[in-house]
């Protein structure tokens, strides 16, 4: 069983960055497929980014191009989002989430595709 735990959750000032960090345990990291999703207030939980088990290139949705960065560290079992020029629009649940599909997976933002969840880690952004 994968076990994801997300951590480095706060409150920011519009402008400020964070990091948030997902640790993973269970399997064999290095063969997990990543992504962060988040979820606002009221709507429904979205896709932020992901990236291969590879670490090969790395997928964002629109909103965020040009401000996260995801990328992981197999030797610590986590995969990071670092989050910058944040908007109080980014106030949401942020979640970690997993698939072991290796190099069978091809990129989905479809939450169905992650079959292992974090908590989350709540990230507020004051105006």
């Amino acid at each position: 069983q994968v076990q994801l735990v997300e951590s480095g959750g706060g409150l920011v000032q519009a402008g400020g960055s964070l990091r948030l960090s997902c640790a993973a345990s269970g399997r064999t990291f290095s063969s997990y497929n990543m992504g962060w999703f988040r979820q606002a207030p009221g709507k429904e939980r979205e896709f932020v980014a992901a990236v291969s088990w590879s670490a090969g290139r790395p997928y964002y949705a629109d909103f965020v191009k040009g401000r996260f960065t995801i990328s992981r560290d197999n030797a610590k079992a986590t995969v990071y989002l670092q989050m910058n020029s944040l908007k109080h629009e980014d106030t949401a649940v942020y979640y970690c989430a997993a698939n072991d599909y290796g190099s069978s997976w091809r990129f989905s933002p479809q939450e169905y595709e992650y079959e292992y969840w974090g908590q989350g880690t709540q990230v507020i952004v004051s105006s």
